[in-house]
């Protein structure tokens, strides 16, 4: 065939592939997005692969999806819109380029796993702030680009913290290196003058790697990134603040956001809490009852100056507020302890993904608001789930503050089994409607997945129109992922 010769000449024969049982693996996820079979996947070994694949695609008219991490995945982001779609699959290149530890900087290209990177940050004595759990085949610049949330909000400066620097093939074929790092005539020079990839702003004022944040592929490929790390703690305990209801957690929340106190915050209820430490359905189902309703997970750190003072003090400052609204700091409550807590959340999912340990299955809807709007989203999803026949008792939520508590990440958790089509059916119904009532309620889907796209875009034609104008500049040809968006 001669697309599979033109493209083993860019990366060799043994990096094409076109067996159909990898092919029809590509061609879905756990989504409920249509399956569209890709015609071949590629896996590139360098940024210049990467970029002859991005021309000839643009010569060839060949619609091209960017993967990055490995199964399973979950948002229909990666399945192709469009027939004849050839798959970039970048999780074979897996360079620790850097770690600085001086600037606490590391350099990484995107096949690199939060499994793979958090040893060899340790060994320099340092850590990467995480998602709620990445699975063990995460990337950590997919996560990072997609603005998964990161469980330490007092360093959130930005929405898409701890990014920096990128390299970006965009859509025509062109290569522009963002932030700091796009000021540097070579690595080499920058490392002699000691450099770091620190800043994400420029080249000139722009921030240019926001038009490829959350863009599901459909701007451009980055071929390495940045990310600012954070010193590895000498002494980390966590903390669990249980209530009876969620609104009872809030001034609290609050007070701790105020202040900066704490490392890891965020709120859970007994169901989100009884997948990550639950190791079977049974034993998830046993946990739900046991759990309080809902808890505030408060994780306090200290590094290398004075770390054992540094825990006293804020352990007992961040006492003495729970207390002032009634709530109490403790160590373990029924069903969990702090340190078992710790262990999860410190490290990515066991297998399987523990969305996935109570059913065969899940649904998530997730989008951004406020803390304080967070019951009446919460009420909605339930009333909801009722209707639709799906026990409201399953339903997790998750709440994860973010930009120092200026809003918050709330998720909903629906697990499901994928294999009775009448569920599944159910399920597909209750996202739709879930989702129509949320977005009329204010609910902000800034990572617009799936059906959420239509929902988000037509209510926004001037972002719609510049976003339109935006791809037409870096993606004239339309190669990168379309159909995605609002594209």
């Amino acid at each position: 065939m001669a697309l599979k010769e033109e493209l083993a000449g860019i990366v060799g024969s043994e990096c094409v592939i076109d067996d159909p049982e990898t092919l029809d693996a590509y061609s879905r996820d756990l989504s409920f997005v249509k399956p569209v079979k890709p015609r071949l996947i590629i896996k590139p070994k360098s940024a210049d692969e990467v970029q002859a694949i991005v021309r000839w695609a643009n010569q060839t008219a060949t619609p091209l999806v960017p993967v990055s991490s490995g199964p399973p995945r979950f948002r229909g982001d990666t399945v192709p819109s469009v027939t004849g779609a050839v798959i970039v699959d970048l999780s074979g290149m897996k360079k620790i380029m850097r770690i600085d530890r001086r600037n606490r900087v590391a350099m990484i290209e995107p096949g690199v796993t939060y499994t793979e990177l958090q040893p060899e940050l340790a060994k320099e004595g340092l850590r990467l702030t995480t998602p709620l759990l990445p699975r063990a085949s995460k990337s950590v610049v997919a996560s990072l680009l997609e603005r998964e949330p990161t469980l330490i909000p007092r360093q959130l400066w930005a929405s898409l913290d701890p990014l920096r620097c990128n390299e970006i093939i965009w859509g025509d074929g062109n290569k522009l290196v963002t932030g700091d790092a796009g000021n540097w005539s070579s690595f080499e020079e920058a490392w002699k003058r000691k450099q770091a990839p620190a800043g994400a702003t420029g080249p000139g004022q722009a921030d240019f790697y926001r038009f490829v944040s959350a863009a599901q592929g459909s701007m451009g490929i980055v071929t390495w990134a940045s990310v600012k790390c954070e010193i590895l703690p000498a002494l980390h305990k966590l903390f669990i603040v249980p209530a009876q209801k969620h609104d009872d957690l809030f001034d609290f929340t609050y007070q701790l956001l105020k202040f900066r106190f704490a490392d890891e915050l965020l709120l859970l209820n007994n169901s989100s809490l009884a997948y990550i430490l639950g190791d079977s359905p049974d034993g998830i189902k046993a946990l739900m009852k046991e759990l309080p309703p809902w808890v505030v997970l408060v994780g306090i750190a200290g590094r290398s100056i004075l770390p054992e003072e540094r825990v006293a003090y804020q352990e007992k400052d961040i006492s003495d507020i729970a207390g002032k609204f009634g709530l109490k700091l403790e160590s373990a409550v029924p069903g969990a302890t702090g340190d078992d807590v710790r262990k999860a959340l410190l490290n990515p999912s066991r297998e399987p993904y523990w969305k996935l340990g109570y059913k065969a299955g899940y649904q998530d809807i997730l989008f951004i608001t406020t803390l304080n709007r967070t019951p009446e989203f919460i009420k909605t999803v339930k009333s909801v789930a009722e209707s639709s026949g799906y026990p409201a008792s399953d339903i997790g939520v998750y709440v994860q503050p973010l930009h120092q508590g200026a809003n918050v990440h709330c998720e909903f958790i629906l697990p499901f089994d994928r294999d009775d089509l009448e569920e599944a059916t159910r399920m597909q119904h209750l996202l739709t409607e879930a989702s129509e009532k949320l977005i009329e309620q204010g609910a902000f889907f800034s990572r617009p997945y799936g059906i959420w796209a239509d929902m988000a875009y037509s209510r926004d034609i001037q972002t719609t129109t510049v976003l339109k104008k935006l791809k037409g500049i870096f993606d004239p040809n339309n190669v990168m992922n379309p159909g995605k968006l609002c594209f």
